[in-house]
């Protein structure tokens, strides 16, 4: 999928559009609330407004039929005024987004505040949660666990691995190379193929600890994988042990067992789902909270080696019968 600048011409549907402007977590943390939008309106054509290079994974949500580009709020949304018959809100309560949705001109508006919607609450709450009670609060129901996104039909370049994600926007969510160096050698010694992933920006972390682990070269996908490579070799993966990123959110959309640390995000409002196959490690007591640091928070570094091991073997996540280092060669840049 395409990421337009403006609406197609009308294929005869009503036009129903969404606003979420953030990065990947955000939009599959609002996958719940668009999949209750899919059924609630099953015959309008729904237009996300959002980050134009999340393109390959609004791809794979089946409740979007056009991604529309949306870099923040300094331009308008990509329709005409008075041709969209829903819009909704969904990426917050402030003066800019809901200007954004009410330059539209919708003649039925989804959101927060006014006198149909809901107020914000500001206090801890699931984000999947948020936006399925502001859409059950206008008469539509929803499920925050309905986390499911399509896979990708071109096969993961790796398989069965053990994937380790590195990497994170924010030094407040890194964990030390080290720590990770030693959760890879206790992988391989269960028996586990491990890959490293993570974005061009963390092509030297995961160089060290593939180093410092003993990973060969070609183990290492951070900064090589395009964003429906990267999402297919999650959804192919054994497990998935990484800090709060994008990582863990597609973990929880695909099922696959994940181990996720949390720094400077609580996991009450940004964790995976609990009925999922899923452990969250952190220390709240210790939760420093500055999301946009480059020092990593103290409550990351609460969790050791040893915590994230023991979390994989009580998933009860077996290696595979025959597990090689090595994968065939991706494509594509950033992730």
């Amino acid at each position: 999928m395409t990421a337009l600048d403006a609406l197609p011409p009308s294929d005869g549907r009503p036009e129903l559009v969404v606003l979420r402007a953030i990065k990947l977590g955000d939009l599959l943390v609002a996958v719940p609330a668009l999949r209750a939008l899919r059924r609630a309106f099953p015959d309008h054509r729904i237009s996300l407004a959002t980050t134009a290079w999340l393109a390959p994974v609004v791809e794979l949500v089946p409740a979007v039929d056009v991604h529309l580009a949306q870099q923040g709020f300094d331009h308008p949304i990509g329709v005409p005024a008075g041709v969209t018959d829903v819009a909704v809100n969904l990426h917050g309560a402030g003066p800019e987004s809901e200007g954004l949705v009410a330059a539209l001109g919708a003649r039925r508006v989804i959101g927060h505040g006014g006198s149909d919607g809901p107020p914000w609450n500001d206090g801890p709450v699931n984000e999947r949660e948020r936006w399925v009670r502001l859409l059950e609060a206008h008469g539509i129901p929803g499920d925050p666990d309905d986390v499911g996104i399509d896979r990708p039909t071109a096969p993961a370049v790796v398989a069965d691995a053990a994937v380790v994600h590195v990497g994170a926007f924010h030094g407040a969510r890194h964990w030390p190379v080290d720590r990770f160096a030693e959760v890879v050698r206790g992988l391989r010694e269960r028996g586990h193929h491990v890959v490293l992933t993570g974005g061009s920006a963390d092509v030297e972390r995961a160089a060290a600890v593939a180093e410092s682990a003993g990973l060969p070269p070609e183990a290492v996908l951070a900064g090589v994988l395009d964003l429906q490579p990267f999402a297919a070799v999650v959804a192919a993966a054994r497990v998935v042990v990484t800090v709060d990123t994008g990582a863990a959110h597609l973990a929880s959309a695909y099922g696959i067992p994940s181990v996720v640390l949390f720094g400077p995000a609580p996991p009450e409002s940004w964790g995976p789902p609990a009925s999922g196959p899923h452990v969250v490690l952190t220390d709240a007591s210790v939760r420093r909270g500055d999301v946009f640091s480059e020092e990593p928070d103290p409550a990351i570094l609460a969790v050791h080696p040893a915590d994230v091991l023991g979390a994989v073997d009580g998933l009860g996540v077996s290696a595979p019968a025959a597990a090689a280092d090595g994968v065939r060669a991706g494509s594509g840049t950033d992730r």
